[in-house]
């Protein structure tokens, strides 16, 4: 039960960090559209999200929409099934409870048992919600369903209502850098202040003599290295999670409109051609989701391991 009150705290977080997107978005003279016409055509997904409203000067994007509805949902459910709690779980209760234990097992073979109980409310957080972001993108209507213009084959929607929150770049950014803040707080709270730079900088191993002072220099530049390695890991984690993602609601898009005559078989091949890719999308949703949540969780690892010389020195 504490286990799951964390991880709901952890998708609230990630909701406010959803918040903070803020994509750069312009208003195009539109006429609104409640569904995808039956003629529309298919257009790439564009790289920015799209503002779709205002709010005491906060831009809201599709793509933070999307972000505060999985939050909202997975909350409720989570409460829902741990309001009458039983001894033999049955229905969500033990769906969650399923998910949550077996993610902590996993997470716990690879970090340990002391280190997963500081860290399992983010990592399985993020697991969670990735997860059902990405999954969520592949719902029909997200994209699709929002203002547009008329032309000669229907309606061109310009401005989808929804957008897949990980398609976008602020979303993921904002998520590597909540986890950049968090992997600083536990490097400091295992290492300290001296710990933590002793375990970038300081020497590895047993040497003596003018060696020891080579390898003072060689392990000073090491650290520097490594200071910037760390530096642009926010970068590669929202990335990485962007580009597979983006790419991979551009690919089904590019598949639906793949053959355009004559009208009849354009409209069943955008129907038929894109279920294979589809199936290949929620099997990347789930992998985009577990190598995020495995990074970050190697990352903190390596960082609050000591080394046997480190560990006396830092005593």
């Amino acid at each position: 039960m504490s286990l799951m009150k964390s991880i709901v705290a952890g998708w609230l977080l990630l909701a406010a960090a959803g918040a903070l997107q803020g994509a750069d978005a312009g208003h195009a003279a539109v006429a609104p559209v409640s569904g995808q016409s039956e003629h529309a055509e298919h257009h790439a997904l564009t790289p920015d999200a799209v503002e779709v409203g205002n709010f005491l000067g906060l831009r809201i994007t599709n793509s933070m929409i999307v972000t505060w509805c999985v939050a909202a949902v997975m909350i409720v459910f989570a409460q829902m099934a741990t309001r009458k709690m039983r001894e033999v779980p049955e229905g969500a209760q033990n769906f969650w409870e399923w998910l949550v234990e077996s993610l902590h097992e996993f997470l716990e073979g690879i970090i340990g048992s002391e280190l997963v109980k500081k860290t399992f409310w983010f990592f399985a957080s993020i697991f969670i919600f990735i997860l059902f972001c990405n999954w969520l993108s592949l719902i029909p209507g997200v994209g699709t369903i929002g203002w547009g213009v008329p032309t000669d084959t229907g309606v061109q929607v310009q401005q989808p209502l929804l957008r897949g929150a990980n398609a976008d770049l602020n979303m993921t950014l904002a998520m590597a850098m909540v986890f950049f803040v968090c992997w600083t707080i536990w490097a400091l709270q295992v290492n300290g202040p001296g710990g933590f730079i002793l375990h970038l900088f300081g020497p590895k191993g047993e040497t003596t003599g003018a060696l020891k002072l080579l390898m003072i220099l060689v392990f000073i530049a090491v650290g520097v290295l490594e200071v910037v390695s760390i530096l642009f890991r926010p970068v590669s984690l929202s990335f990485r999670l962007y580009g597979n993602i983006f790419a991979g609601e551009n690919m089904l898009e590019a598949m639906a409109s793949l053959i355009q005559e004559p009208a009849w078989l354009k409209y069943a091949a955008g129907v038929v051609i894109p279920i294979p890719f589809y199936f290949l999308e929620v099997l990347v949703g789930i992998v985009q989701a577990l190598v995020f949540m495995l990074l970050t969780s190697v990352f903190t690892l390596l960082i609050c391991t000591h080394e046997e010389g480190h560990e006396e020195g830092h005593h």
